[in-house]
């Protein structure tokens, strides 16, 4: 193929595996794109779900449930007693710059189904040394939000399971939660009201939404690598012509 002016003669020939090369990394770049696009508009689904419940009148927690995505972040209160024998504390956990743990406290209903309550954010402290937590033993009224964790987390090596009860968990694993406690325990997480008397800690929850204008900010940085891409396979091909 060749382009032809007044005065300059080009000629376009692309080698094979350059071609090749390009097209795969433009494929991939689009695909990107596109995942990254989806995310946005997975939490912009999730807030829609969140604002739409956020103003109901609060229920009971349940004894059981059948459809888990018909109770994502219900409005729940009820009344009950922490377990804090299966309390873990949530790894890696960042407040104002800060590393710091979730509280997650199991609690019992009055009714008695068994919940897992998220109380909030403490710091890490010494990290040879767990932090006291402090958890009452009277019955306590519990109110928040339900979150359900995602079940798609990377964990740099198993989790080693032993006799004893570990206290740190790298991740919200729900599965495994279920498996290591000798009770039957409902499978999301109540997140407590920022001003509920549960004995919380400081809770300043994500929204789903925050940082959606980071994903589209991705996803058209990586469609426009993928337009960059194409203009250089272009550029890089054309060669002048011999006279």
């Amino acid at each position: 193929m060749s382009f032809e002016g007044k005065s300059l003669r080009f000629q376009f020939r692309p080698r094979w595996f350059t071609t090749l090369v390009t097209a795969l990394l433009i494929a991939v770049m689009i695909k990107l794109g596109f995942w990254q696009y989806n995310k946005a508009e997975q939490k912009q689904s999730l807030q829609a779900t969140y604002d739409a419940r956020a103003h109901q009148p609060a229920i009971p927690v349940p004894q059981s449930i059948t459809n888990l995505e018909d109770w994502r972040y219900r409005r729940l209160q009820s009344d009950g007693k922490y377990l804090t024998d299966y309390q873990i504390l949530l790894d890696n956990q960042i407040e104002d710059e800060q590393a710091g743990y979730h509280v997650i406290t199991p609690f019992k209903t009055e009714a008695g189904a068994t919940v897992l309550v998220d109380r909030g954010w403490i710091p890490v402290g010494n990290r040879n040394q767990l932090p006291t937590v402090v958890t009452p033993s009277t019955t306590t009224r519990v109110s928040g939000f339900s979150w359900i964790p995602s079940p798609k987390f990377f964990e740099l090596a198993a989790p080693e399971e032993g006799q004893s009860w570990q206290p740190v968990w790298q991740n919200m694993d729900m599965v495994r939660y279920a498996k290591r406690v000798p009770f039957k325990v409902l499978p999301f997480v109540i997140r407590l009201d920022a001003n509920s008397s549960a004995d919380g800690f400081v809770r300043n929850w994500v929204m789903p939404a925050e940082r959606i204008e980071m994903h589209i900010g991705y996803a058209y940085q990586w469609w426009g690598f993928s337009v960059a891409l194409f203009a250089t396979w272009i550029v890089v091909n054309l060669r002048r012509k011999p006279q």
